[in-house]
């Protein structure tokens, strides 16, 4: 057998290796950044169902008529505006309802009061719920939004085209303070 021969048959596994080990790696990226969409429209999805029900027990708090009518009133228009809200407006409209809630119930004689009764005391517990779950929700989606971003941003990924036609999520960002409830 001829040293050559051997040369050059290592020099073609060598680059047949090489191509190997790209061809895997090219693919682990997509498949990756493919799971990291669906997680990414996962977590939106399950943000905008912890939004209904912070606007639903917002709703609930303001028609049970514990409140004045006054905060009645805001706590419904802010909710209603949430709910209705289009994809360019949601993030104002769920600041302006988290900002109402805090303008409702950081009053601690308002607090005092619906603790007293059973019902706004139930109410009351599902709104404290609902707020605590929109910012982890909100949370959870701007992490995975994040790890999409970072991942689209690498050289390879950009050049080749791997994350196809799929949009560039866009993180949530709104004033998600939640109310004193004191």
């Amino acid at each position: 057998m001829d040293l050559t021969a051997v040369a050059v048959d290592l020099d073609l596994l060598l680059v047949v290796a090489l191509v190997a080990l790209a061809v895997w790696y090219l693919t682990f990226t997509a498949a990756r950044l493919d799971r990291l969409h669906a997680r990414a429209e996962g977590a939106r999805a399950a943000l905008d169902a912890q939004l209904q029900r912070r606007s639903s027990a917002t709703a609930q708090l303001a028609s049970s008529g514990l409140l004045d009518p006054a905060s009645s009133v805001l706590l419904l228009q802010a909710g209603h505006d949430a709910r209705e809200a289009g994809a360019e407006e949601q993030e104002v409209r769920e600041s302006d309802l988290s900002r109402a809630l805090r303008a409702v119930l950081d009053d601690p004689e308002v607090i005092a009061a619906l603790r007293a009764d059973p019902v706004g005391a139930d109410l009351l517990a599902e709104v404290a719920d609902a707020c605590r779950r929109v910012g982890l929700a909100r949370r959870f989606h701007n992490d995975a939004v994040l790890s999409v971003r970072v991942v689209r941003a690498q050289r390879l990924v950009r050049w080749l085209h791997l994350a196809g036609t799929a949009p560039l999520p866009a993180s949530f960002e709104i004033d998600d303070a939640e109310p004193a409830l004191v």
